[in-house]
């Protein structure tokens, strides 16, 4: 487990520095809430700042874990709302 959350945190952190995410990182859906755990303890935010000369950078951007599993659907009704208008 611990390897894969170091690959979790290391793809989130090259998608991070790819699109110079510096209002923060949203990790969602069914993974996320169950992984919960292993964020605080485990090697993601390593992966996720260990970027060599951009490392700075990455440490000041903020990572925020969705914990809700019905978010998907806010959107969807909020998309039902405005069409029904």
């Amino acid at each position: 487990m611990e390897i894969f959350i170091s690959i979790y945190g290391a793809e989130a952190g090259n998608l991070a520095l790819k699109y110079l995410a510096r209002g923060g990182v949203y990790l969602g859906g069914g993974l996320a809430p169950r992984l919960l755990p292993f964020f605080k303890h485990g090697g993601f935010m390593s992966a996720f700042t260990a970027k060599g000369r951009f490392s700075s950078l990455m440490q000041d951007i903020p990572i925020h874990l969705i914990l809700e599993d019905t978010t998907a659907l806010f959107g969807a009704a909020h998309y039902a709302r405005i069409q029904a208008v």
